[in-house]
């Protein structure tokens, strides 16, 4: 399954809003489609929506000029500005971002054809990149885990947030076909559920046994003893080793410490932001009230009540047992480790 590919000579991905009820998938030649996907959540996860972006400059250099006088260097100028100011605290879409424009700079006095060409070129690189990067995060982060264990994870992180198996659930994934899980307890993940729809889902569709359970139900499964590692994934990474991952996970590295569980971060190295000293400089988007006040597109809150809906939140370094990249396994302290291997794009 591939939530986000090239297809000839368009983009294909899977719409994410309509899972699990639905498989949808759209093909698109209009960069302008991408962004409101990425918006939307129906391109979603840091690595994905790296791959798509970069697949939307693609798009917007093949497209029509807006004017006569419109050259193609403007007009994917204006498509990076545009992609850029869709979801502000995933890095790996300004990591992609940045790539594509590094290849425009590079290549503005060939001829367009060429320049399609050499996009084009990265913008796969990009994607094969991750594919390669996700198999390498879930060989690595199964030599964690014991034998026979049993896990829990938060929102999704598998490969319907990447380009290729994921990152969290490729360690599950993995680690399930050596015979060493269980069971897999899945958080919800409020208020837009992406746990009980995608990676419920995801797991399922793999043959590996589901439990899902409320975001508040978590507590309760460590405090039994139920669970032997927590695995998430991450939007961004700090130089200090804070992570910004979906709202919820804070709490739920606070609950693993206090029994004394591991919490294991898997994020490929785009996804580290060594320009940041730490985890209050990451900027968190914040959604729209109706996600919190409606479920299932029905008001379940009174009118006029305050509404606070940050998408993510931030984890502190020392609640972090190690964070598995491509390019290893980082231990604490941790930033001198991603200052060894952060990328530059």
């Amino acid at each position: 399954m591939k939530a986000v590919d090239w297809i000839d000579d368009h983009l294909r991905f899977l719409d994410q809003t309509l899972l699990p009820h639905e498989e949808r998938f759209v093909d698109t030649r209009d960069v302008a489609v991408v962004g409101e996907a990425i918006q939307k959540l129906r391109i979603r996860g840091a690595p994905a929506i790296g791959v798509a972006a970069a697949f939307g400059i693609v798009l917007a250099a093949h497209a029509r000029p807006a004017g006569k006088d419109e050259t193609l260097s403007e007009r994917i100028r204006k498509a990076l500005t545009y992609l850029a100011g869709t979801r502000p605290t995933a890095v790996n879409l300004f990591y992609a971002l940045e790539r594509m424009k590094r290849v425009l700079d590079a290549g503005s006095g060939e001829p367009e054809a060429v320049l399609q060409t050499l996009l084009l070129k990265e913008a796969q690189a990009i994607q094969e990149e991750d594919v390669r990067a996700c198999a390498r995060i879930g060989e690595l982060g199964s030599t964690l885990l014991g034998t026979k264990v049993s896990l829990l994870t938060h929102c999704n992180a598998g490969a319907l947030a990447t380009a290729g198996s994921g990152t969290a659930l490729s360690i599950v994934t993995t680690a399930a076909r050596q015979g060493k899980v269980i069971r897999v307890f899945v958080d919800e993940t409020r208020p837009l559920l992406q746990g009980a729809r995608l990676t419920a889902w995801e797991l399922q569709k793999e043959g590996i046994p589901v439990v899902l359970i409320t975001d508040s139900t978590a507590g309760s499964v460590l405090r039994q003893g139920n669970v032997q590692a927590v695995i998430v994934g991450a939007d961004r990474i700090a130089a200090n080793g804070d992570v910004a991952n979906k709202v919820g996970t804070y709490p739920l590295a606070v609950l693993a410490n206090r029994h004394q569980v591991p919490f294991y971060v898997a994020a490929p190295t785009s996804t580290l932001d060594p320009k940041l000293p730490d985890g209050s400089a990451i900027p968190i988007e914040e959604r729209d009230p109706a996600e919190v006040t409606h479920f299932a597109g029905i008001r379940v809150a009174a009118q006029g009540i305050g509404v606070f809906a940050p998408a993510f939140d931030v984890t502190p370094n020392e609640l972090v047992t190690a964070i598995v990249t491509e390019r290893g396994i980082l231990y604490p302290p941790f930033s001198s480790a991603i200052a060894r291997i952060a990328l530059t794009p």
